[in-house]
Formats: structure tokens, C-alpha cells, sequence
């Protein structure tokens, strides 16, 4: 019987495993800068929402001040107090309008 040889087995071509590794990492660095950019984006929110909140506080102080010199403004032009003020250092006193009389010198 003659001998059999069998064909030589060709190597095979290692390019498409390295290929599809260099793609696998190229992926994964994709994955963790995108990854990367929604981390960062986050971070600048948060520190926006931080900067809001202590402008509304302050806001908020500001309305409540605002409120505080409203009220002792009020309390300071009172008509009672003008005029007890007016009657204790210039010795003025109220009288009624209708008491007034006007006279017109533009007559002839």
C-alpha cells in the first residue's frame, strides 16, 4: 500500500483575532471617555445647582431684609407720629381743612 501523506495544514491567519481585540479595546477606550464626558457633565450640574441654591438663600434673605425695612418705613412716615413729632419740636398743630379759607387776590 502506498502512503498516505496528508496534506500540510496551512497557519492560519492570526490578523483577524488581533484585529477583533483592537477593536474590542478600541470600544472600551470609547466607552470609558463617553463614560468620562457624562461623569464631568454631571459634576458641572451639580455644581450649577449648588450656585442656584445659595442664590435663591440669598434671594430669600434679601426678600425677608426687604420686608423687615418695609415694615419699620411704615411705622416711621405714620401720620401720628409725624404729627406728634411736628407738635413736640415746632409747636405745630393739626386743623381741619375745611376751617381754611382761600382768598383769591387775582380779583379785581
Amino acid at each position: 500500500m502506498a502512503a498516505v501523506t496528508q496534506p500540510l495544514a496551512r497557519p492560519r491567519a492570526r490578523t483577524r483575532a488581533r484585529t477583533r481585540a483592537r477593536g474590542g479595546i478600541l470600544w472600551i477606550a470609547i466607552g470609558g471617555i463617553l463614560l468620562a464626558g457624562v461623569v464631568f457633565v454631571n459634576v458641572a450640574v451639580l455644581q450649577l445647582n449648588l450656585r442656584l441654591d445659595s442664590a435663591n438663600a440669598e434671594r430669600s434673605k434679601l426678600l425677608a431684609d426687604n420686608a423687615a425695612l418695609q415694615t419699620q418705613y411704615s411705622r416711621l412716615i405714620s401720620s401720628p407720629r409725624i404729627t406728634a413729632e411736628a407738635t413736640k419740636q415746632f409747636g405745630l398743630v393739626y386743623r381741619d381743612p375745611s376751617e381754611y379759607v382761600f382768598v383769591d387776590l387775582a380779583k379785581k
